[in-house]
C-alpha cells in the first residue's frame, strides 16, 4: 500500500509537467488596410487634368489585386455621384485621371475592399473658383 502512494504522486508530477510545456505565446499584432489619396492639384482649372492616386497598403505589403477599388467624385452638394474604377499603374498605386467642365468644390471617396476590410478616405479639391462646401456630418477621424 506504501508503494501506490509514491507511484501515484510520481505519474501526477510527471503527467502536470507534460502538460506544462514552455510554449511561448507570440503576440499577433493586427495588420489594417491603409490607402494614402492624393490629388494632384488640388487646386486645377476647367478642362484641364486632375490625377487622383490611391497607394493601398496592407502591412508592410503592397496590394496589387484588391477585391474592389472605384473612386467616387461628386461637385459639393449634388447628389449625383460619379463612380469609376481607377487603373492599377504598379506598386499598389491605383490611378485616374480627370477633367472637369464645371467649376466647383469636389470631393473623391477611394472605396477599397481587400483583406476582408473597406477604407474609404476622402479627399476635397477644387475646380476654377470654389463653391459652397458641403457641412461635414462626419468626423474627420474616420475619413
Amino acid at each position: 500500500m506504501k508503494l501506490k502512494y509514491p507511484a501515484l504522486f510520481v505519474m501526477m508530477l510527471v503527467f502536470l509537467t507534460a502538460c506544462s510545456g514552455n510554449k511561448e505565446s507570440k503576440e499577433v499584432v493586427p495588420e489594417f488596410l491603409d490607402v494614402q489619396l492624393t490629388v494632384n492639384p488640388e487646386q486645377g482649372n476647367v478642362n484641364e487634368p486632375i490625377t487622383f492616386e490611391a497607394k493601398v497598403t496592407y502591412g508592410d505589403k503592397e496590394v496589387t489585386n484588391p477585391d474592389s477599388i472605384e473612386f467616387e467624385i461628386w461637385l459639393a452638394n449634388d447628389e449625383n455621384h460619379e463612380r469609376i474604377i481607377p487603373e492599377h499603374v504598379g506598386n499598389g498605386v491605383f490611378r485616374l485621371e480627370k477633367k472637369f467642365a464645371v467649376e466647383g468644390t469636389y470631393y473623391v471617396y477611394s472605396h477599397v475592399t481587400a483583406e476582408n476590410m473597406h477604407n474609404m478616405p476622402k479627399k476635397e479639391f477644387i475646380i476654377g473658383t470654389p463653391s459652397n462646401p458641403e457641412e461635414s456630418s462626419t468626423s474627420t477621424i474616420m475619413e
